[in-house]
């Protein structure tokens, strides 16, 4: 895989290239990323997700979006 570096660099990532949402009529969740449906979220991860992306700030957000897409680095949580 290209590319090396830590939490930083996915910080800076999600902030350059963001995660967008919308939640469906039937529950469930289409996330997005660059104008590309990435993946969608249906039954109670969605209602789950949903939740969660409401208390959350746009940090917050960015974050679980990339963590339930599997667009995310684990080990790099902390920084």
């Amino acid at each position: 895989m290209a590319g090396h570096g830590g939490a930083s660099d996915e910080r800076g990532r999600l902030v350059a290239d963001p995660f967008d949402y919308r939640v469906t009529k039937q529950g469930g969740l289409i996330v997005s990323r660059g104008g590309r449906v990435v993946m969608t979220v249906g039954g109670g991860d969605a209602a789950r997700l949903i939740v969660a992306l409401q208390r959350a700030d746009d940090s917050q957000a960015q974050h679980l979006l990339a963590r339930a897409s599997g667009n995310y680095r684990r080990g790099n949580e902390r920084a």
